[in-house]
């Protein structure tokens, strides 16, 4: 049973994965986001994001993102541009970026932000893509860092 069960889940992971990962696709992702805690905070965090790409070789995407958190009581603005690398074979992807966060006056915060995600199919343009990211802060760690799942919804157009 357990043979079996492995067998069908590898078979819808390898059938999930899709084209769409060529050169000259381009890519767009509308995401929840911070659906986690920050580091040393424990507080609730929810936000939205925007993100944009072109996959400039088979499989390497580069792009930006714009996006919104609420965490605890404040309210943030975040621009990261970033890579991301997409395995066909299985749908898996990881990415990285540097992210500039906006927390107010004098709380700026720059974060390395390493992700790692999957693409599950609806159709050929479709997608629904869960991910595990961190922001890791860079000028201050301690209150610049924070980890958690997105879930977005992305669309892939290729010229073909």
């Amino acid at each position: 049973m357990k043979k079996t069960l492995v067998l069908l889940l590898m078979t819808v992971m390898t059938l999930g994965a899709s084209a769409q990962f060529e050169k000259g696709t381009c890519y767009g992702n509308a995401s929840l986001t911070g659906l986690g805690i920050g580091y040393a905070k424990g507080e609730f965090s929810f936000g939205i994001a925007s993100e944009m790409g072109y996959y400039v070789a088979d499989n390497w995407m580069i792009g930006g993102m714009v996006g919104y958190r609420h965490e605890g009581g404040d309210n943030k603005l975040l621009i990261k541009p970033s890579f991301r690398y997409s395995f066909s074979e299985c749908g898996v992807n990881l990415g990285c970026g540097v992210q500039f966060e906006h927390a107010g006056t004098n709380r700026n915060y720059a974060q390395l932000c390493p992700q790692v995600g999957y693409t599950f199919y609806i159709n050929d343009k479709v997608s629904i893509e869960p991910a595990l990211y961190a922001d890791f802060g860079l000028n201050d760690f301690k209150y610049g860092t924070s980890a958690g799942l997105k879930i977005g919804i992305g669309i892939y157009s290729n010229k073909k």
